[in-house]
């Protein structure tokens, strides 16, 4: 099958060009033997099915991280090259383009932003680059799908063009001769657009900028999460309860009804306190987790397109660098308080292993999911709102600490990111959709498959009373440490299934507004819940997370000492 790669700058569109050119039918996944996503689907041109690949957005074909690695991996299996230029900054973009020239690969070029350029008043010569450069250039404006079909229909005429390699100076030298040649700008006068994308990258402006857009986007989630499960979710689950009470009748009681099914209260199953493999293990990753990731995922498409995540992370820069990550370290966290699960997946934005490992560690020890959150305002907001402040504090500081700490003791690199700050531009409905069903496809693929898994163990050593005996076993720790009674060891194991679910566990234990925020502060740290830790064991290795689990379960016993001795 013919193999047609989009390559291009970081920013410019490929992703657009790429939704136009397949259908629905696309795949995320990993490149062999990395961490990098890419994307793939095909396309029928003449009655041949040719297959569309969107590399990950690179400067030159000299890597300087992972990404660039795979781009230029990618570009030996080629049989096209499209690369798509931004036509708004046509010099930063035809350094690559020398380059993949260079190559000797046949590539067609996509003008791509054609109208946003006229907007700007920029004009390009389009067809005398075409004569310069040797290969096909085609104007296109993805989001409107205006030259699509000219682009499509040009790749029957794309040829190799091999040049002899040039130093990097002589091809700024060209480049700047090219532009002179073929680009001409009108001057105009800012416009309010280009006021508000300029605040909304100034310290000074932008961290307000950006804690509105925050506040706006976790509404946002909340709304369509919370109405999802009351209106899609729930409802199809009733209709799945006969089926459910019919399998559990015919199991009869015994040791397979408690796994499959559960625990029944009154007669009737509960779906999040049966933990049944067939009702909790069906409901909390489809019911109560899915509809948030749906929702996530949609928001974050949105926020990506709309081009708001490369200054949200420039903002964010130097702050995550201290603590030995770099600005893309706001989207696990970002992520994370949603479902610790996508935030999990988000860690491998991070081009080095030391990177990774902080922001996966980080994420498991101080950043509740919302529906944990949730919890947390439900058990302590009668208590009053400083006691909900002061976990939130105590989460932040843990965060914040832990972080310099692992920035000075981990080994290995923290490199820069060198970020193209697009300009603001309106999402396309088609892409953000089509990027939000991958990513969910990606979860549902990789996360919950591991979540029945330790579901079924955790069930299985509930059942024979190992957790039991090692609540037990950890009990001097919960009074003589934490300062809670006994029975809250039960509830912060049962952690390891569901955070939310053991948060509410601690209700009946009759503890003190002061005993509760200790409590689900070690609940928060001690352990991602059990989705998260398996997906965590993929991205980082057991090695690696190994590591992780024994700073979680330090940092734990630290954490839940000091808060006891110094409120109580």
């Amino acid at each position: 099958m013919k193999q047609i790669v989009l390559m291009g700058n970081p920013n410019v569109g490929k992703s657009v060009v790429f939704s136009r050119l397949t259908g629905a039918d696309v795949i995320s996944s990993n490149y062999p033997g990395s961490t990098v996503d890419y994307t793939r689907g095909r396309m029928c041109r003449g009655g041949t099915v040719e297959e569309i690949i969107d590399a990950p957005g690179t400067y030159s074909l000299t890597p300087t991280n992972k990404a660039e690695e795979v781009a230029a991996k990618m570009l030996e299996e080629a049989d096209l090259i499209v690369n798509v230029i931004d036509a708004t900054n046509l010099e930063r973009n035809l350094f690559l383009t020398l380059e993949l020239i260079e190559s000797g690969k046949p590539m067609v070029i996509a003008l791509n932003m054609w109208d946003d350029a006229m907007k700007r008043g920029i004009t390009i010569d389009y067809e005398q680059l075409q004569k310069t450069l040797g290969v096909q250039v085609v104007p296109t404006t993805a989001l409107s799908g205006e030259g699509i079909h000219c682009l499509v229909e040009s790749f029957e005429h794309a040829r190799a063009d091999r040049r002899s390699p040039t130093t990097e100076e002589d091809k700024w030298v060209t480049i700047g001769a090219i532009t002179k040649e073929i680009q001409q700008i009108i001057r105009r006068h800012p416009t309010l657009a280009d006021r508000i994308a300029s605040a909304s990258i100034r310290p000074m402006t932008g961290v307000p900028v950006a804690i509105g857009v925050l506040f706006l986007a976790f509404w946002v989630v909340r709304l369509i999460g919370e109405s999802l499960i009351a209106y899609v979710f729930e409802p199809l689950f009733e209709l799945y309860r006969p089926l459910a009470m019919a399998i559990s009748d015919w199991l009869g009681p015994g040791f397979l009804q408690e796994l499959l099914i559960g625990q029944l209260f009154d007669g009737q199953i509960d779906y999040v306190q049966s933990m049944g493999l067939l009702t909790t293990g069906l409901f909390v990753p489809i019911g109560m987790v899915l509809p948030y990731i749906v929702a996530f995922y949609l928001t974050l498409a949105i926020l990506e397109d709309s081009g708001y995540m490369p200054r949200l992370a420039t903002l964010t820069d130097t702050f995550f660098h201290r603590l030995g990550m770099h600005g893309h370290g706001i989207i696990p966290l970002f992520l994370g308080l949603g479902c610790n699960v996508p935030g999990a997946l988000a860690v491998r934005c991070m081009e080095t292993r030391k990177q990774r490992f902080i922001s996966a560690t980080l994420l498991a020890i101080a950043v509740p999911c919302m529906a944990q959150i949730a919890m947390i305002f439900a058990i302590l907001g009668p208590y009053g709102m400083k006691y909900i402040l002061l976990v939130v504090g105590t989460l932040i500081i843990v965060y914040i600490v832990a972080g310099l700490l692992l920035n000075r003791f981990v080994k290995g690199e923290s490199p820069e990111i060198c970020l193209e700050i697009p300009p603001y531009r309106m999402p396309h409905a088609r892409t953000v959709l089509k990027k939000t069903w991958m990513r969910v496809r990606g979860f549902l693929g990789e996360a919950i498959p591991y979540l029945f898994l330790g579901i079924l163990i955790v069930n299985i050593l509930y059942l024979v009373g190992f957790l039991q005996w090692l609540g037990m076993l950890l009990a001097p720790i919960t009074t003589g440490l934490f300062g809670l009674p006994q029975d809250a060891t039960t509830a912060l194991l049962m952690g390891f299934l569901r955070k939310d679910l053991a948060v509410g566990m601690l209700l009946p234990l009759g503890m003190t507004a002061i005993q509760l925020v200790i409590a689900v502060t070690v609940l928060t740290i001690y352990f991602p819940c059990v989705a998260t830790f398996a997906v965590l064991i993929r991205e980082l290795g057991l090695r690696d997370m190994a590591k992780s689990a024994a700073l979680m379960i330090a940092t734990a016993l630290i954490v839940g000492t000091s808060l006891n001795l110094i409120l109580n």
